[in-house]
């Protein structure tokens, strides 16, 4: 991993992945300025490990129940992974079964400069490439990083229930972005 510290508040960085369809598209619709993204709208951002990842498997369809309660507070939900189209394809034929956009191609580079946990496979049956450990961003209306949970391991995931009570709170009252302390965000 990098010593690149993701810091709370500072500007999402225009991060091109692959869509579904196979354009290259930016993972966060508002960090790309030709994007209507929809004035007020916020988007979370799950970092999964891949196809490989039964638990990022179970934590993907977990949210996928709660799409609509997201959606209901202005939180667009997107995931994204190293994986290539066909990993993606064959994770969605065998268990996986979401509606909210996943993308495929992110890069040793793009998870240093969002400072995510980066792991070798341990063997080529787990994958065959160096794959990001899973974190979750929420990035908020004004493209900053309004919270973030990174892990460096499959097991620590953030509540999911809890983080749409927190989000809902956040975006009535206008709970401004914590821990910037000496940050100058």
């Amino acid at each position: 991993m990098s010593a690149y510290k993701l810091r709370a508040g500072q500007q999402f960085p225009d991060i091109k992945v692959q869509s579904e369809d196979g354009r290259q598209v930016s993972l966060v619709p508002t960090s790309d300025p030709s994007s209507p993204s929809g004035s007020d709208r916020w988007t979370a951002v799950i970092f999964y490990r891949g196809q490989h990842c039964p638990i990022c498997t179970n934590f993907l369809n977990e949210a996928e129940t709660m799409v609509g309660r997201f959606q209901g507070i202005g939180v667009d939900l997107v995931a994204v992974s190293a994986d290539s189209p066909q990993q993606l394809q064959k994770n969605r034929d065998d268990d996986l079964n979401v509606s909210f956009p996943i993308f495929t191609g992110l890069t040793v580079p793009q998870m240093e400069q969002l400072g995510l946990y980066i792991s070798e496979p341990m063997s080529s049956s787990e994958t065959d490439h160096m794959f990001n450990e899973p974190a979750l961003m929420v990035v908020n209306s004004s493209n900053q990083i309004q919270l973030f949970d990174i892990a460096n391991g499959p097991f620590l995931r953030p509540n999911l229930e809890q983080l749409i009570r927190g989000l809902s709170y956040a975006r009535e009252n206008k709970y401004p972005v914590r821990g910037t302390h000496g940050h100058g965000a």
